[in-house]
Order: C-alpha cells, then sequence, then structure tokens
C-alpha cells in the first residue's frame, strides 16, 4: 500500500515538472486510433499502451496526451471482469522486480485470462516516444551527442532528455492491435511456445519498424560499413577478377575496392542532421513564403511496410535539401541520397555524408570493380531497410519540362531487390513547384546557349546573392506510389537475380515501365501555382502582353478547363483568386503594368520572360491534350471548313498523340484517350466553342469562340513535339 502511494506521489511531481518545461509533439494522425478507441464497438474492451522501455516520466507524458485527446486515461486501472491491473501500461521490458523473467508478469496474466475467457479482449497501442529530434539552439551540438537513438537511455541520461529537449519530444501512437488476436495467431503457428514469446517478439518487431521508420535503420560507423562490405563475397570476387584482368596484385586490387568505397560510402550523423535542421530552418524562413507540402501521410502509411525509394523530379539545387527537410519535419527518417562525385568538395562534401549523401561517379566507363562495389554498396543500403533517394532524371531539367529517365540506378535498385533480403520496395514519385528558381540566372545563359556550368554548391550560393531574394511559396507534392513487386509480377520477372547474372528482358521491361510510371505520376502530383498559370496566359499572347481584363478572362478559362477536365486527384490548383494571383505575380517582379490605347495591360518582365517559359513549362502537359484538339479544330478553320466529322477528329489526334503522349508523360494509354477526347469535346461545347449534332462538329464562328480556340491551339502549336513538326 506504501508502495503504490509512493508511486503515485512521484508520478504527481513528476507531472508538475514535466507540465512546466515538456511541450511534447504528436507525430502522424491520432484521429483514427481516437474513433476507433471511442466507437461503441471498442468500449467493451480495455485500452493498454505499449512501451518499451519502464520509464516514469515516458508514462507521464503518455497519459497526459491521452487526457488531452480524450482517449482512454493510461494511469487508469486496467480492468477485466473481476480481473485487475494497477494502470493501462503494458512494458515489453522485464520488470525491475523480476529480471530473470522471459516476459512480462502483466503481459502473463493478460494472456492466461483471455485464454480462460475467450469473449474478452485487450486492445494494445503501441506508443513511440523520442527526445531531441529536432534542435532550435545554438548550442544544438551538444544536445544532438545526447539525442534519441537506438540505445536504450540510461537514468541520468533521461534526466538529460527533459532538460535539453523539453520542446523536442516527439509521441507517435500507433494503430491499434487486438492481443486475442496475436494469441490466437501464436496458437495457429506455434502451438508449442507460450503465446506470451509470440505476442513480444510481434510487438517488439513493430517497435522496431516504427523507429526505424522515423530514425532510420540501425547503422553502424563508417569504417565498419566499408570493412564488412570488403568481406562481402561479391567485392572478394570483384577484386580477383580485377586483379586478373588487370594483371596486379590482389593487395593492389583491394586497394582500388577500399579507395573506391571511401569515395562512394555515406557518413550518416545525427548531428550533422541536427546542425542541417537549424540552418535550413533559417534558410526557408528568409527566402520562402511558405513551404505547402501535400500527401505526405501516403509515404508515412508505407514506411513501416515498405522500403522507400524516393524518385522526385529535378529542378533546382534546393531539391536535395528541401526534400529531406520536408521529410525528417515529419518525423520519418531521411533517405540516404545519390549525389553527383562533382559535390564532393571540402568540408560541403563531409556535410553532405553527414546527411546521408553517397557520392555516384557520372560514367562508370566500363569500370567493373567500381561497377561491383557500388552495386554491392546499394544492395547493403537496401538490406538495412535504410530510404534512398534519387533524381530520376539524372540532372536537372534546364527547360522546365520532365528530361527522359536516367535508368542506372534504377535498374541497380531493382537488380538488389531480386538479388533478396529487402523489405518491398515503393517508388514514391515526387513534384516540386517552385515560383522562382535560384538557378534562374544561369538557367537563361544556358538556355541561351552559354556551355552548361557545372553543378556545385558554390554556383548556389553565387546565384542566391545575385537573384533578389523573394522566391516566394514551394510545393513539395508526393505522388502516387509505384510498387515494384506488380510490375515485376506483371512481367513475370523471376523471383531472384545473381549479381554476375545477365538481366533478363523481363527484368529490363520492369525498369523500362518503372521509370516511365514515375515520371508519370510526377506529372499527375502537379501543382498549379500562381506563376506558372500567368506565366502560360501571358507567354501564350503574340507580344506577351494582355489588357488587364483579357488577362483575367484567360485566367478563368484557364482554370476552368482544369475544374472541368481534373488532370488527376493528386493535382493541386491555386486558392487565390484571378486579381489576386495577377498581384501576386507583380510581388514577384515577374510581370509589369504597363499603359497602352488608355487601359492598363499586363506584360511579362523584361528579364523573366525565359523563366516564366520554365514555369509554364512545369504545367503544360495538363493543358496539351485540349491544345492538340483545338489545334486541330483550327487547321480545319484554315480550310475554309467549320464542320468535321468527330471520328476524322479522334483519327486526326490519334496519329499525333503517341508523339505527346512521350513527350509529355501524360497519364492515359492509346487506348484510353479516346474517353479523355469525348470529356473534353464536352468542355468545348459547355465552352460554346462547337456544338455537335450526330457525329459532325460544328465549330463556332463568333470573336470569343475563336480568341480562345486559337488561344489552346497556340499552346499545343509553341510546343509542337519535335517528331511532329
Amino acid at each position: 500500500m506504501a508502495t503504490n502511494a509512493y508511486q503515485k506521489f512521484y508520478r504527481q511531481f513528476t507531472k508538475k515538472i514535466l507540465d512546466k518545461i515538456v511541450s511534447p509533439q504528436i507525430l502522424g494522425d491520432t484521429q483514427a486510433l481516437e474513433n476507433s478507441v471511442n466507437s461503441d464497438t471498442s468500449n467493451a474492451f480495455p485500452i493498454c499502451y505499449v512501451i518499451q522501455d519502464d520509464s516514469t516520466s515516458n508514462k507521464v507524458l503518455i497519459d497526459n496526451e491521452t487526457e488531452k485527446r480524450n482517449l482512454s486515461p493510461a494511469f487508469a486501472p486496467l480492468t477485466m471482469g473481476d480481473a485487475q491491473e494497477d494502470d493501462s501500461f503494458l512494458t515489453l521490458e522485464a520488470s525491475k522486480s523480476n529480471a530473470s523473467a522471459y516476459y512480462p508478469d502483466k503481459l502473463i496474466r493478460l494472456v492466461e485470462y483471455l485464454l480462460k475467457h475467450p469473449e474478452a479482449d485487450v486492445l494494445l497501442v503501441p506508443v513511440t516516444i523520442l527526445w531531441g529530434r529536432a534542435p532550435e539552439n545554438e548550442d544544438s551540438w551538444y544536445k544532438a551527442l545526447m539525442a534519441d537513438a537506438w540505445t536504450k537511455p540510461t537514468g541520468i541520461k533521461q534526466a538529460i532528455n527533459i532538460t535539453l529537449y523539453g520542446r523536442e519530444n516527439y509521441i507517435e501512437f500507433h494503430q491499434a492491435v487486438s492481443l486475442r488476436s496475436l494469441i490466437n495467431t501464436s496458437l495457429e503457428i506455434a502451438p508449442n511456445f507460450a503465446p506470451a514469446h509470440f505476442v513480444v517478439t510481434e510487438l517488439n518487431k513493430s517497435f522496431y519498424q516504427y523507429k526505424e521508420a522515423i530514425l532510420g535503420p540501425d547503422l553502424s560507423d563508417r569504417r565498419n560499413v566499408i570493412n564488412k562490405l570488403m568481406t562481402s563475397e561479391a567485392i572478394k570476387q570483384a577484386i580477383l577478377t580485377e586483379s586478373i584482368h588487370k594483371k596486379i596484385s590482389v593487395n593492389a586490387a583491394e586497394n582500388l575496392a577500399r579507395g573506391y568505397l571511401d569515395e562512394i560510402v555515406s557518413d550518416f550523423s545525427y548531428s550533422t542532421l541536427r546542425f542541417a535542421e537549424i540552418a535550413l530552418t533559417k534558410l526557408w524562413t528568409q527566402l520562402y513564403d511558405g513551404i505547402e507540402v501535400h500527401h505526405f501521410d501516403t509515404v508515412r502509411e508505407l514506411a513501416k511496410d515498405y522500403e522507400i525509394v524516393y524518385t522526385p523530379c529535378h529542378r533546382s539545387h534546393i531539391d536535395y535539401l528541401l526534400l529531406s527537410f520536408v521529410i525528417y519535419k515529419r518525423g520519418l527518417m531521411v533517405p540516404h541520397i545519390a549525389a553527383g562525385i562533382n559535390l564532393n568538395m571540402p568540408i560541403v562534401g563531409q556535410l553532405m555524408r553527414g546527411a546521408g549523401a553517397y557520392f555516384i561517379r557520372r560514367s562508370f566507363n566500363g569500370n567493373a570493380l567500381y561497377t561491383s562495389v557500388f552495386k554491392e554498396y546499394i544492395f547493403s543500403l537496401l538490406n538495412r531497410n535504410t530510404p534512398l533517394e534519387y533524381f530520376i532524371e539524372g540532372g536537372r531539367s534546364r527547360t522546365g519540362l520532365l528530361l527522359p529517365a536516367k535508368k542506372g540506378m534504377l535498374a541497380m535498385t531493382i537488380q538488389s531487390h531480386l538479388r533478396g533480403n529487402s523489405k518491398p520496395i515503393v517508388f514514391i514519385p515526387t513534384y516540386f513547384g517552385y515560383e522562382k528558381l535560384m538557378e534562374g540566372s544561369s538557367y537563361i545563359k544556358e538556355l541561351g546557349g552559354q556551355k552548361k556550368q557545372a553543378e556545385s554548391l558554390f554556383g548556389l550560393l553565387k546565384s542566391i546573392q545575385k537573384i533578389e531574394k523573394v522566391f516566394g511559396i514551394v510545393h513539395v507534392n508526393f505522388g502516387e506510389p509505384v510498387f515494384l513487386d506488380d510490375i515485376l509480377n506483371k512481367n513475370q520477372a523471376p523471383k531472384h537475380v545473381a549479381l554476375q547474372d545477365e538481366l533478363p528482358e523481363s527484368v529490363k521491361t520492369s525498369i523500362n515501365e518503372v521509370a516511365n510510371e514515375i515520371l508519370e505520376n510526377i506529372n499527375k502530383a502537379v501543382v498549379i501555382n500562381p506563376v506558372s498559370l500567368i506565366s502560360l496566359v501571358l507567354l501564350n499572347a503574340p507580344t506577351h502582353a494582355l489588357s488587364e481584363r483579357e488577362v483575367l478572362l484567360r485566367l478563368e478559362q484557364f482554370r476552368n478547363l482544369l475544374k472541368y477536365h481534373r488532370y488527376d486527384d493528386r493535382m493541386k490548383i491555386t486558392a487565390l483568386s484571378n486579381h489576386e494571383i495577377i498581384q501576386y505575380a507583380l510581388k514577384l517582379k515577374q510581370v509589369e503594368f504597363i499603359e497602352h490605347d488608355n487601359e492598363r495591360w499586363i506584360k511579362v518582365a523584361d528579364t523573366q520572360a525565359a523563366l516564366l517559359k520554365y514555369f509554364s513549362n512545369n504545367i503544360i502537359h495538363t493543358y496539351i491534350l485540349p491544345a492538340l484538339i483545338a489545334s486541330v479544330l483550327k487547321n480545319q478553320l484554315e480550310q475554309s471548313s467549320f464542320i468535321i466529322d468527330k471520328n476524322q477528329l479522334v483519327e486526326l489526334i490519334s496519329e499525333h498523340y503517341n508523339h505527346v503522349q512521350k513527350q509529355f508523360y501524360l497519364k492515359w494509354d492509346s487506348s484510353e484517350v479516346d474517353t479523355e477526347i469525348e470529356q473534353l469535346l464536352e468542355y468545348f461545347v459547355a465552352e460554346r466553342l462547337i456544338t455537335i449534332e450526330n457525329q459532325s462538329i460544328h465549330i463556332h464562328q463568333s470573336d470569343e469562340a475563336l480568341s480562345l480556340l486559337t488561344s489552346f491551339a497556340h499552346l499545343y502549336e509553341m510546343n509542337l513535339p519535335q517528331e511532329a513538326k
């Protein structure tokens, strides 16, 4: 009795202290848990919160959050019929009073009760709690040394955690699991083992997955990673082959291999991540009006069960930093990023390694040893369930259009997966929507014929100095996932391919399909921001200028098209009004007012035309099919014919569509496009551009109709696919 009184006093004392200095941040969405816990069916069963380590401070924080969110209180007695436990916590580690026990005493009691009462159940809610993932003060280097990792904190370490990370404490409530279901599964697959063994094993496995999704895999230091790779069979065989073919000693070949690994391997460091988080938070605050993130919940749901490979488009050097920052701030592990060897510069290279970058040569040049070493490193990352990131286009797009996929990294990822031992892989296409680019001036020069500048962070810093630091809002939209196994199975690819084997045609076909689907899904996640939309309108005008009245009309018409024929559910369209779009572009100094014929006109700023073309290209794929239809209709008018057979129209569009689809990575294949044409013709009817009688399309001849039809047609003609010219 005295012990219980002391524990209650100690908890209350701890609560008073923590309430003053700790402000937990909740990762993920707890709404589903709140709904399930508070539903009529859930109330029949008690709730038990599962934690790995017995920590009073952690328990108090969890209890506080259950109270705030109207969940079943964590410190309330857990009652099952005539049986009762003191609280509603289940700690997986053995109790201090019975340290020799294999399983928690409370779990054994719960299991025994459920075995005797088949109608009863207990809902287990695993809870992850971490300290110190987001330093905010200049002393963060000291804080980073003490930040949560994979090791269990000592009492002193936990006290330091509370002192240092009062506002950097993260709690995540996971989906409730039925203890009854776990027991039943245990009895089916392992009837000779105690159900408690299975329950503890499964819960610990889940905690490992939760923690890995947030902290990343339990990585050893860089030296040990290299040493382990040097002893792998694949690299030992590659060293022997190199020795024979190059007629050098095995020792010399080993030194070459070790040198390649030293050049490639990352040096992941939580300290570097925390330092970068401070620097980038300040950078974004100075440069941008905000960072808008869309559809990240999809990634969070997949992170526990899949090997995540982020495959974004590449538009700016900022892409590297932005994606890692967004992922880190939302509680998942930052990916290991494939970076060009040209970025491995003094200081900068080491910082990038610390943040998870590994370096890759632009060309392997038939270097068999380097190829084997690099492939083995990728294989090791996948085996440790390390999230990866690489740009599917290879280099940065200078035009704003997606570039054809560079499939080298993709092929190595898929080949590594087929060697075995990794989770199923899901690729996450990611769209970056900028309203102004730091590299804008260099892009303009390169498009004007100047030699392409070597990619470097120093070049980025130089460009920052030259461009006025008003960059608007940047959007990061996570696209529809691409599941590798689905495509491999569809192509009947083998389940296993050895490193030395030639890739079967079915695997090569799968690589091509994955690459194409990633590019299509990046375009599905398009963000129609104010700059891209007004760019499309003004650059479509003969002199890159229109009256304000016409700009407002065109903005409305172009928006209406996307509302009527939405490109994809993941697409985002600016919520600004048409007047606000104009004011926004003026603020970013990308357009300007002029007086013309006693009327206010809007024109593209003289220095911005090339860059606005870049931004209009970011979204042109959403308009290119209606633009193609309008172009066919316009050509009909130029032949002095105002009527065209509907089947003839579809046939003419089909002649060009394959080229258009490939150039703009459109989501519809040739079998689907007829349906889209039907919908767009309905839109043309709604806009009074045409009427359809039986199978005949009549083109309207009013000034308003011809003006809009010509405007749409010009979008296609000024972006005419090379094959169609």
